[in-house]
């Protein structure tokens, strides 16, 4: 995260926290606790660009200590054009590194997949699982198709889910990544499978929210239909 960007969460809470301090002592105790769960939970999603810094714990109370300074209004002036090249440098230099470890991790968690019973790995690395046997037609790699699915990271972590939302996605293959390209086209309509997707063939060296640069992934995904 650079510092302008820091800046503006700083800004954010700062303006939420002036909004809801005013009524907060006349607020029954379901909607105070309702609001305490907000602001953990935006801390929660600044920490998401944070991670991948792997910051120390001295590192982590030196950036608490700027955002309370800031939030008070008592940030050292400390020298923009000499502080907002060190956060570029800094953040690129850690991000780098956070790539190439999760691009080993990676590597590591699709050959333990592979190894799964009834597993297949194919020439891109994609593992496919199969999970439902569907009876209907077979998409090709530009069909527009209608599928539930959920995402996850190496922990389990899930990042996306049509579930959560009750909404099923209606897209082209020839509009996804590559892994589900690939995966999606090798089901029929009413299967279910298993896609470990490396991280060449997800999202790749681009993190995406929740999910890190050269991360694999994991998606189960049910063909419902494919839409003519």
């Amino acid at each position: 995260m650079t510092k302008r960007l820091i800046g503006r969460c700083c800004a954010v809470i700062t303006a939420l926290t002036l909004a809801t301090a005013v009524s907060a002592a006349d607020q029954p105790a379901d909607k105070k606790s309702a609001e305490a769960n907000t602001f953990y939970y935006m801390g929660t999603m600044i920490s998401r660009n944070l991670k991948m810094l792997s910051l120390s714990d001295s590192e982590a109370e030196q950036l608490i200590a700027g955002l309370r300074d800031a939030l008070a209004g008592e940030a050292q002036p400390l020298d923009a054009a000499m502080y907002d090249p060190k956060v570029r440098e800094l953040t690129q230099q850690r991000a780098m590194a956070a790539a190439q470890l999760e691009l080993e991790a990676g590597k590591q968690y699709v050959a333990g997949m592979a190894q799964e019973k009834g597993a297949v790995q194919t020439d891109s690395g994609l593992v496919y699982l199969e999970l439902a046997e569907g009876d209907g037609a077979q998409p090709d790699a530009t069909s527009q198709v209608k599928a539930h699915y959920r995402g996850t990271l190496r922990d389990g972590t899930v990042f996306d889910s049509s579930y959560d939302r009750g909404q099923p996605l209606t897209i082209g293959l020839n509009q996804v990544i590559p892994c589900w390209t690939e995966g999606i086209a090798m089901m029929k309509e009413g299967g279910k499978a298993r896609l470990t997707c490396p991280g060449n063939i997800a999202y790749g060296e681009r993190a995406q929210g929740a999910i890190p640069a050269n991360a694999a992934l994991t998606f189960e995904v049910e063909l419902l239909e494919i839409v003519q």
